[in-house]
């Protein structure tokens, strides 16, 4: 008589064991489902006008505000450990109310992505932020009404025009991080009527109102003096309006979305990641950063497994491309 499996006389061998599977590391190198390579990372990048060293962020330990010399070196590091693509972020010496610096032909921002351009070449992908909060004096992402509501469409002039300077500068992508009503469309025509129809878009299409942004905050010196930016950014309590942000991006030509943050956004990421018709970023941003350093700090957690494990949990949600201040080192140990 043929005995069942998982009898005494029957077929053990049909019985699932993924025990087996898991027993070395080579077999679990072998099934493994999600693999990330430094291709796919993103670093972001702080240069400060007017510093001639680094100077350290406090609250993002091992992050710095660089120089221009030392970015150039802090691309070229990159570049050798395999990172797919940097994030240049400035932070100028005078700010005002418009954020003119944004728009000065030699201001902080163009000056690092023109000299990071000539280090570096086409050997990484050259991203720039397009947003006016790291110039503007009032920290909002735009400009201000009179009373002091964000001006949608006068910031989108002046995206406009800061995606057409980057262009000029060299870079290969321009980040919409202000989650202004038609910013997409708006960059993408001024792009191409300035002769920069090869240069893409990184639309940040589900950007959340979250409270991890405080040390980013810190990095670019921005100061919201009590206010906050929850009439322009996603309430995170909406996972489909992520949906139509979406479907509003890529009609408008985004090249790619984004989502962010990362770890508390992991299922808009996988909803979004579902449904999109070209390639999905997502940002690990500056407080899910120093919250796992602090914790490491104190010996909570094993820092290099607990690295590993976010990125690979943002990879496995569904993003192609992952930005993350951990990029230089998580590339070094993939190569």
């Amino acid at each position: 008589m043929n005995g069942r499996p998982g009898t005494a006389d029957g077929a053990h061998h049909l019985v699932e064991r993924p025990r087996r599977l898991r027993r070395t590391p080579a077999l679990r190198d072998l099934v493994a489902e999600t693999r990330w390579h430094p291709g796919q990372l993103v670093l972001p990048l702080f240069v400060k006008e007017g510093i001639d060293e680094p100077a350290p962020i406090a609250s993002m330990p091992g992050v710095v505000q660089h120089s221009l010399p030392s970015l150039r070196k802090a691309a070229r590091e990159a570049v050798a450990a395999g990172v797919g693509g940097l994030m240049l972020f400035a932070v100028p010496e005078h700010k005002d109310a418009t954020g003119y610096q944004a728009l000065a032909p030699d201001g902080i921002l163009q000056r690092a992505l023109r000299e990071t351009a000539a280090e570096v070449g086409d050997a990484t992908v050259l991203m720039s932020d397009v947003c006016l909060d790291e110039f503007t004096d009032h920290g909002h992402c735009g400009v201000l009404t009179p009373d002091g509501r964000v001006d949608n469409d006068a910031t989108l002039e002046r995206y406009a025009a800061m995606a057409v300077l980057h262009a000029d500068a060299g870079v290969h992508c321009v980040g919409l991080s202000g989650m202004m009503d038609g910013q997409v469309g708006a960059v993408r025509r001024a792009l191409d009527g300035a002769g920069h129809q090869e240069v893409s878009i990184v639309a940040y299409t589900a950007k959340y109102a979250s409270a991890f942004y405080g040390p980013f905050r810190d990095a670019v010196e921005c100061d919201l003096h009590g206010g906050n930016r929850n009439a322009y950014q996603m309430d995170a309590r909406n996972s489909t309006e992520a949906l139509r942000e979406l479907a509003l991006d890529e009609a408008e030509g985004a090249d790619i979305v984004m989502v962010k943050p990362a770890l508390t956004c992991l299922d808009v990421l996988h909803t979004v990641a579902a449904h999109a018709r070209v390639p999905v970023a997502a940002y690990q941003i500056s407080g899910e950063y120093a919250m796992l350093e602090a914790a490491a700090a104190h010996g909570w957690i094993d820092r290099e497994r607990a690295i590993a494990e976010t990125l690979t949990s943002i990879h496995r949600a569904g993003a192609d491309i992952i930005l993350t201040y951990w990029a230089v080192e998580a590339a070094r140990w993939r190569t």
